[in-house]
């Protein structure tokens, strides 16, 4: 724990000094890549060897998207090397994101080395900075991202395709730190049999032996797995104190039977008439999680769930291909642009995304505003749009700090063009304006008969009851915030293309049965996150329906 302290701290430092010599780190980091893979396929028909600035670099190479690398990447993975990178993968990571596709993203020990590592270690830094206690035990942490695969699917090649939470990084790239907080609890490692893809039970399990420790910390990233652990908890409370109670594990002979713990856990129960994560750990100090987007909507009744006083910590703006923001000390939302690692290029979320279109620099950006962001890195991704939105929250030493906004997809029936930022924003405007307690919410352009003008419906969770009044007002409310927002939504509306705003309440627990629900078709937790558009009527149903279909651990 003292070298891992020590690695975390350090990189955190090294991190922060860079921010003072921004600019040179952008044009060294841009000028290792080419000169690392100039000799490579892709390097050779983009002319690496003559390219000396950002400006020669955005005249040979286009912007990319994943499909249009997946050629590249496809023959990598089948055992072709020297194609993006000079360096062979040793792991493809799977995309985390919403499509449902399973991205092979190129894991190079170059950026590992180069662009992973550092910022990797640098976000740890503020919770063990200011929550120590939590590395005191390893059963103090419970880390609900971890899933380790025994027996890991391959690309042709014979290399992993998996999620990064899947990787023995100290094993597969010599980093023998690198093991996140809480893997080596005693749910680290299940140790009683369960099907692959059974992740319902597979979560079942991790609870039910951590209901019996003294968890002061939940890491889970995606914060939807994070929102799911209370309702978790109440599902499965019977199971969770008769296996407490009989010492079993999945109904399999584990531990010594423990009524003592039992008895007090019912009475908890039977005390608070419900039972929370605060009541089954009362030292609870900190979650880990991305704490924007959908999850700005929930996040402080969330924290209540966990008890008075937890600070929720940031995860860092990232995905699969690459960093683009970590959090250096304990702002909220927002973290430094990860300088080493990567060139960043951005551009106006209101634009198109094209091969050609004309990008800004860190330099450029405004405090305020929403950007795509591109980046190329030493791992053979070259000015890729990785599809998300950030927006600039400030700057520290001149370097823009960024919190995630959402994903750069758009709903556009008639020309609205609107984006996840604009109408999560809106509808937190809409629940200040009314009062009203917004838990979660998706929407999507209505069903309607041929002729009728286009309306958004949306489904709103809440803990409380609204009335028609207050619905009606929240419609309204939410409708003026989306045109304060879009511009070309407001535009829509006042043409009479779109409609006024539709707002179907839900109990509070819809959200969380759907997710169970996307979980138990065989999807990593990981993977299954928040969606705001949601156009695919079936799923629709399901979700505004009343069927708790795949709640998962029963008895």
């Amino acid at each position: 724990m003292r070298d891992y302290r020590k690695r975390v701290l350090e990189e955190r430092a090294n991190l922060e000094a860079a921010l003072a010599d921004a600019d040179d780190h952008q044009c060294r980091v841009l000028s290792e890549l080419l000169e690392h893979n100039a000799d490579t396929e892709y390097g050779r028909a983009h002319s690496f060897g003559a390219i000396r600035s950002l400006d020669d670099f955005r005249k040979a190479v286009p912007i990319n998207d994943y499909a249009a690398l997946a050629p590249w990447i496809e023959r990598m993975a089948a055992g072709e090397s020297n194609l993006l990178s000079a360096d062979d993968p040793a792991v493809y990571f799977t995309s985390s994101g919403t499509t449902g596709s399973h991205k092979k993203i190129p894991v190079t020990p170059g950026f590992m080395r180069r662009t992973f590592f550092p910022f990797y270690y640098a976000a740890w830094a503020p919770l063990i900075e200011h929550f120590p206690d939590v590395l005191d035990r390893p059963d103090a942490v419970l880390n609900l991202k971890h899933d380790p695969r025994p027996t890991p699917p391959t690309t042709a090649s014979g290399r992993p395709h998996v999620g990064a939470s899947q990787v023995d990084l100290g094993t597969r790239f010599g980093e023998p730190l690198s093991a996140e907080p809480g893997t080596f609890a005693s749910w680290g490692t299940l140790p009683v049999p369960v099907e692959e893809n059974d992740h319902l039970e597979k979560a079942y399990l991790r609870l039910r032996l951590a209901v019996e420790s003294d968890v002061r910390c939940v890491i889970g990233i995606n914060p939807a797995m994070v929102a799911a652990l209370p309702y978790q908890l109440t599902l499965w409370w019977p199971r969770l104190v008769k296996e407490i109670r009989d010492g079993t594990l999945g109904g399999v002979p584990y531990g010594t039977p423990d009524p003592e713990r039992a008895a007090t856990l019912e009475r908890l129960a039977d005390h608070f008439g419900t039972v929370r994560p605060a009541h089954v750990w009362p030292r609870m100090r900190a979650l880990f999680f991305w704490t924007t987007g959908m999850a700005s909507l929930y996040l402080e009744r969330l924290r209540e769930e966990f008890g008075p006083g937890v600070t929720a910590l940031p995860a860092p703006v990232a995905a699969s291909e690459g960093p683009v923001g970590v959090a250096l000390d304990r702002h909220g939302s927002a973290g430094s642009l990860v300088v080493t690692a990567s060139a960043y290029e951005f551009l106006d979320a209101e634009s198109d995304i094209r091969p050609d279109s004309l990008t800004l620099t860190m330099n450029e950006l405004e405090p305020g505003r929403d950007y795509h962001v591109i980046f190329s890195h030493i791992g053979g991704l070259y000015r890729y749009a990785v599809g998300d939105v950030v927006r600039v929250v400030d700057r520290v030493r001149g370097v823009p700090r960024v919190e995630y906004a959402g994903r750069s997809t758009r709903s556009d029936a008639v020309g609205e063009r609107l984006r996840d930022a604009q109408v999560i924003r809106a509808l937190a405007e809409a629940a200040r304006a009314t009062g009203l307690d917004v838990r979660n919410a998706a929407c999507r352009v209505a069903d309607r008969p041929e002729g009728a003008v286009a309306h958004y419906e949306f489904a709103v969770a809440a803990r409380d009851r609204w009335s028609e009044q207050e619905t009606n007002r929240f419609a309204s409310e939410l409708d003026t915030a989306i045109g304060r927002e879009s511009a070309a939504y407001r535009t829509a509306r006042s043409t009479g293309r779109l409609g006024l705003v539709t707002v179907r309440r839900l109990d509070g627990d819809a959200f969380l049965r759907d997710w169970h629900a996307r979980v138990a078709t065989g999807i990593r937790p990981t993977q299954v996150k928040d969606r705001l558009f949601r156009q695919d009527h079936e799923l629709w149903e399901r979700l505004t329906g009343t069927d708790p279909v795949g709640e998962g651990g029963t008895a």
